[in-house]
């Protein structure tokens, strides 16, 4: 007689089915959440308030240097609120593309001793990254409406997308560099130059007409740079705080064909998501051997 054994209701120790796993352990993402939110500013003087200096020394840089000394403030009405806009916006950029690519280093501790889904770790770096960027966008509200902005539903849609396309485009990223940095550090060290680039590879400090104008004989370099997810981001909160700020008759309106620059983005996110998850994978497993 032979003994058979239904072994649908067992999985086997330490399988994975990546991004899928993060819905199944969702009580840990919301510890790893916390625990990250928590950690920030420990044992820190003014806690949540380096979430205000930091942006607001950055900004006051950028406006004496840029707006003051190169006189862009004198070429782009209300440029305190146009750059600091686009300044928010890549910021979030920068602290989820930081966070993202130390997650798994920073948790080694959990990742030799337990098993859980890996990719929980940039994922929550990611959320906690947002948590860090509201503060920054509080002011950003404040000072629109101080100078007359007030919400709309295209400006509300605006701001979701860009905080969406960023989001997703560095999380796939993320994903990626944090696999990478558990065996090579040098990605983490790589971070400064990628957030370096990135502040000045998108219209915050300049305007977009700019740049058109600079590649008129070169416009293939202008698609490539219109088709950069951060700049359509940028684009959108520009047009949904300083746009509505200044008035539809000041503003610097959509750079021509938008609609195709932000479906090439998209492509681009969904590329970068399907890469980021596939290196993951093809790594995680000499994570515990590597750290």
């Amino acid at each position: 007689m032979t003994l058979t054994i239904d072994k649908s209701a067992y999985t086997t120790p330490g399988t994975s089915r990546g991004l899928l796993d993060v819905f199944k352990y969702r009580y840990l993402l919301r510890l790893l959440i916390g625990k990250t939110s928590s950690l920030r500013y420990k044992n820190s003087v003014l806690g949540w308030l380096w979430s205000y200096v930091r942006p607001t020394v950055q900004f006051l840089v950028y406006f004496l240097v840029v707006g003051g000394i190169l006189g862009v403030s004198r070429k782009v009405e209300m440029f305190p609120i146009y750059m600091f806009s686009g300044l928010c916006i890549v910021n979030l950029f920068n602290e989820t593309m930081t966070a993202t690519t130390r997650s798994i280093v920073e948790n080694k501790a959990l990742v030799r001793k337990i098993y859980l889904p890996r990719e929980l770790f940039p994922l929550s770096a990611a959320v906690g990254a947002f948590i860090h960027f509201l503060p920054q966008y509080v002011v950003l509200l404040i000072v629109s409406i101080l100078f007359g902005w007030f919400p709309t539903l295209e400006s509300i849609g605006l701001t979701l997308a860009g905080v969406l396309i960023v989001l997703l485009f560095v999380f796939g990223v993320g994903l990626a560099l944090s696999a990478i940095n558990v065996r090579f550090r040098d990605a983490q060290n790589f971070l400064e130059v990628i957030r370096t680039i990135t502040t000045w590879a998108s219209p915050i400090l300049y305007t977009w007409p700019m740049i058109h104008d600079k590649l008129s004989n070169h416009e293939w370099i202008f698609h490539i740079y219109m088709t950069n997810p951060v700049t359509i981001a940028v684009q959108m909160f520009h047009e949904a705080y300083w746009g509505r700020v200044v008035g539809e008759h000041d503003t610097l309106g959509w750079p021509p064909a938008f609609g195709y620059y932000v479906l090439a983005a998209v492509g681009i996110i969904i590329v970068m998501l399907v890469v980021g998850q596939l290196i993951f994978r093809r790594l995680e497993r000499n994570f515990a051997q590597d750290l």
